[in-house]
């Protein structure tokens, strides 16, 4: 492994760099006086230029938002690069060989780096050249079928590698690249009948690392005489590590960093249609599985250190999909951003969504994106038979440890109540099953109470103490506040089996229904003498204060008599009110339901005649 870079080679590399030169192929500058350069700051957004640049002191500034510093700080802002790789890229700029204090002289793949991006770009030229080729037809035929011209072509840099023995070799040989260079870069193999080209007949999309240089190349089988996988790339060379690659991070990786979001796709024509469509922050694996290299570059280009950003993942329906969900899934808990799935209608995948409905319906694709936690869960219990006791209870089993995992408080208790809704099991048998999951869960993780919160944690709450009179004045939000402040104050009044009921409503009011999740979690305790305590602890610091004070509200009634009627009666209203949407959901379902399903039909006239049941059985208590 390669050691320091030589003190002395940086300090020339910097001195042979124009600074303004750099920093103009992303800003563009203009003359602020002698020896001064000034344009719009690339790092926040402003209407009149305070970032300036001094080329004969190589540093620049912004006078807006405070950023400074030389020429790497400014890659490594900008392209998110190590301290290391914008040296490397500068030295490759100006022709410096480097030399690494390692003990044991330069490392050697530093010494062809600059002659193997070369050989790449050269190469890359070459494919795009030959996309407008006779022998080429089968090509644009293909890129024709799935909705992309020449424009897109041209901007992602689609080329052909034409059915030939060796004509990319011998053209790269005829520029002055060696056998030895284009086989260490992966563009050549060899065999019994010596060097061939490895890419041949084929579609070819250049891999390009994040600061826009050709590393490799992924092809897609197009003639039916070609035996080999129906996706080839380059193989491992010192310029290409494919566990550390994205494709399309190059084009992306500014609206990454700007918007807090990244969109994880399958494909290359899929990363293709979701830029197309204006999802510019899409990237893919190239030829191999989301691991854990290629979430410690996301991470690096999210900024993903304050828990605000989204990872939207995109899989396919089939077995294949399904795996690639659970092995993201694995691996997520390492962002501090929130993961979500996205899952077109279908099962449509981004490039066949775009050729079949549009641009539209990519984005809308994205938008409808659903937590991978309730992602993760859905997929679980659609494994097991939710008919008998025997299949709930194996899903409970199965589903406990996710939401068990889930670190944030506010997330925990709501997965905990839809986990319960999903399987119509009793919330508390639930509640404990996650508690013991959790438990298992912490005892053996190799983090320890220290170990970074998790993915799924999001904060979507008030910054600063959340107070009751700031709540709206809606109806809807007063019924959800007094049914909270009955439940707070007086839950032994109410009862067991109304607070089961009463924690599964719908809430309308995002901060009241924390509150609720949090009663929900805390319900096996709702006799304790520290049942107010359980419940202020479930919630973040900032709506702590908000439980103190629905605990501590004024209620309506004034004897003890009509404390425990108002109590009873205002938590059965908030119940009702939840019953009465599902009920309006099911007439709906009843009214759009194929009139020849007779066992839909019936179902669902069954479910309504539940709801109407349980709502009588509500007045009368």
């Amino acid at each position: 492994m390669a050691g320091l870079i030589r003190q002395s080679d940086i300090e020339e590399v910097k001195a042979r760099t124009n600074i303004a030169d750099i920093i103009g192929d992303y800003v563009t500058l203009k003359s602020a006086g002698v020896g001064s350069m000034k344009g719009l700051c690339p790092f926040h957004d402003e209407r009149s230029p305070s970032f300036h640049v001094r080329p004969q002191v190589g540093f620049y500034h912004c006078f807006g938002c405070g950023e400074s510093g030389d020429v790497y700080s400014f890659l490594q802002n900008m392209d998110h690069v190590s301290f290391s790789e914008a040296v490397e890229r500068l030295a490759g700029r100006v022709g410096l060989d480097l030399h690494y204090e390692d003990g044991s002289g330069a490392a050697p793949d530093h010494g062809n780096r600059a002659r193997l991006l070369a050989a790449n770009q050269a190469a890359s030229d070459f494919f795009s050249d030959q996309l407008g080729s006779a022998g080429a037809e089968v090509g644009r035929t293909f890129l024709g079928q799935r909705g992309f011209d020449a424009n897109a072509a041209t901007r992602f840099g689609v080329g052909f590698a034409p059915k030939s023995w060796d004509e990319l070799t011998n053209h790269l040989r005829g520029r002055g690249f060696t056998t030895e260079e284009l086989t260490l870069s992966g563009l050549v193999s060899s065999g019994d009948r010596g060097i061939y080209d490895r890419f041949r007949g084929r579609l070819v999309w250049p891999i390009r690392d994040i600061t826009g240089q050709t590393i490799g190349f992924g092809a897609r089988k197009l003639l039916d005489d070609d035996k080999g996988p129906k996706y080839l790339n380059t193989p491992e060379s010192p310029v290409y590590h494919k566990a550390q690659v994205l494709y399309g991070l190059d084009l992306a990786k500014r609206d990454i960093s700007r918007s807090h979001q990244v969109v994880v796709v399958e494909g290359y024509t899929d990363v293709m249609a979701c830029h197309l469509a204006g999802i510019t922050t899409a990237v893919a694996t190239c030829g191999t599985s989301f691991g854990v290299d290629h979430i410690k570059v996301l991470r690096r280009v999210l900024g993903d250190d304050s828990g605000v950003g989204e990872v939207v993942f995109t899989f396919d329906p089939d077995a294949a999909g399904q795996k690639a969900a659970m092995r993201a899934f694995s691996e997520e808990q390492r962002f501090s951003a929130q993961t979500y799935v996205a899952v077109g209608p279908e099962g449509l995948d981004p490039c066949d969504l775009r050729l079949q409905r549009g641009d539209d319906a990519v984005r809308r694709m994205v938008d409808s994106k659903k937590p991978m936690f309730e992602f993760m869960i859905r997929q679980i219990l659609s494994q097991y038979n939710l008919d008998t006791v025997e299949g709930r209870t194996a899903a409970l089993r199965a589903a406990a440890p996710v939401v068990g995992d889930i670190r944030d408080p506010v997330l925990r208790p709501g997965y905990t109540r839809e986990l319960s809704r999903m399987l119509g099991v009793d919330m508390g048998e639930v509640a404990k099953a996650v508690t013991n999951a959790q438990s298992g869960s912490r005892s053996s993780a190799s983090g320890g109470p220290n170990a970074p919160r998790h993915a799924g944690a999001v904060e979507v709450l008030p910054e600063r103490p959340f107070s009751l009179v700031e709540l709206p004045g809606d109806p809807v939000t007063r019924l959800e506040r007094d049914g909270l402040m009955a439940m707070l104050q007086r839950p032994t009044l109410i009862g067991r089996d109304i607070l089961d009921s009463a924690v599964q409503t719908s809430f309308v009011n995002s901060s009241l229904a924390v509150v609720r999740d949090a009663i929900a979690s805390s319900l096996p305790h709702f006799d304790a003498p520290d049942w107010l305590d359980r419940v202020v602890a479930e919630v973040p610091d900032t709506l702590k204060n908000l439980v103190q004070e629905l605990a501590m509200a004024n209620l309506p009634e004034r004897t003890e008599k009509d404390v425990t009627r108002y109590v009873r009666e205002i938590t059965i209203v908030l119940i009702d009110k939840d019953l009465l949407r599902l009920k309006a959901e099911l007439l709906g379902r009843l009214q759009r339901a194929d009139a020849g399903d007779t066992e839909m039909y019936r179902t669902l006239q069954r479910e309504l005649v539940r709801v109407e049941a349980e709502r009588r059985a509500l007045r009368d208590d």
